[in-house]
């Protein structure tokens, strides 16, 4: 396994409708010097055998590590463990990129590359951000990220591997909701610049199965895991950073699930105990940002009821 300059992680589980897309569509790329590393985590319904003959014949190299079930950041980790590649991508199971997308991102100099992607759902497809520069630095990324300036998700970044494996940089076992964004910020943090291609050339594949949609409150999980990076950045001497996620990103992300459960047709009882336990109105009350937001939260924490009955009526426009 000489040369090899990329490791594409793929965590597998039960992915058994969409694996060999997500294959066919790794090995097809307009790019030498790569390797394929699968785990199946336990999959139960064939994800294996379709594995093995998707890479038997293939000339990429590649490992498939089979384990039991543990979780995707536990098959995220051993896949960061078995890589040989300079500098590595992740790939999840249901999703696909296209042959240019190693291509696109590689370059050899940089610590992160960045592609982007689009959001596929049936025959719908949606693209996002582009940026106006082809370089920045990893802090003015983060400042863009925090200030919810781009729409990012950590699967768009090629990682140098060094600065993962040096630092110990790993997904936090066990959260379904956010664990990405959390690997995703510590890896920046050691950093120096991140290229951009303005491509699409990785495809997010919405369905009715994926793990965003199944997690009913465990998206709050994310309150969670921007604590832990909030403290991460403490600890690295970025106050800056971590005020900005005490301060407006954790608020956020809190009114935005929120109104997420009442758009999903969640009881409004429910949802408000499941906030009371987890503590999340005294985290909402410190934004700090603009003030039409601001005085969506103060109306909200004035009389949540009121809130809600003004929400159905007026829907998004509040």
């Amino acid at each position: 396994m000489n040369n090899i300059k990329v490791s594409v992680i793929v965590p597998v589980y039960n992915a058994s409708q969409y694996i060999g897309r997500t294959l066919d569509s790794i090995l097809s790329q307009d790019f030498d010097g790569f390797e394929v590393i699968v785990i199946d985590d336990g999959s139960t319904d064939g994800s294996l055998e379709i594995i093995n003959n998707a890479l038997k014949d293939s000339n990429v190299p590649h490992k498939i590590v089979h384990q039991e079930n543990a979780g995707v950041s536990v098959a995220r980790n051993v896949g960061i463990d078995e890589s040989a590649g300079d500098y590595l991508v992740f790939v999840d199971a249901d999703d696909y990129v296209s042959e240019k997308h190693l291509s696109s991102l590689y370059n050899g100099k940089t610590d992160y590359s960045l592609t982007l992607y689009a959001k596929k759902e049936g025959d719908k497809l949606t693209s996002l951000d582009t940026y106006s520069q082809d370089l920045i630095s990893t802090d003015d990324f983060i400042k863009m990220e925090l200030n919810m300036q781009i729409t990012f998700n950590f699967f768009q970044l090629m990682y140098r591997s060094d600065i993962i494996k040096d630092n110990n940089i790993r997904f936090t076992p066990g959260i379904v909701y956010g664990e990405d964004t959390e690997f995703a910020h510590k890896a920046l943090n050691y950093g120096e610049e991140i290229a951009i291609n303005n491509e699409v050339t990785y495809f997010y594949v919405q369905h009715p199965e994926s793990a965003i949609r199944t997690t009913e409150y465990r998206r709050f999980d994310i309150v969670r895991i921007f604590e832990n990076i909030a403290d991460f950045y403490s600890k690295n001497d970025k106050e800056e950073f971590s005020n900005l996620i005490i301060t407006s990103r954790i608020p956020k992300a809190i009114f935005g699930n929120m109104n997420f459960f009442f758009y999903s047709g969640y009881d409004f009882d429910e949802v408000m105990a499941k906030m009371r336990e987890l503590n999340l109105f005294e985290k909402l009350s410190k934004y700090e940002g603009d003030f039409k937001f601001k005085s969506k939260i103060r109306l909200f924490l004035l009389n949540p009821k009121l809130y809600y009955k003004m929400w159905k009526k007026l829907k998004n426009s509040i």
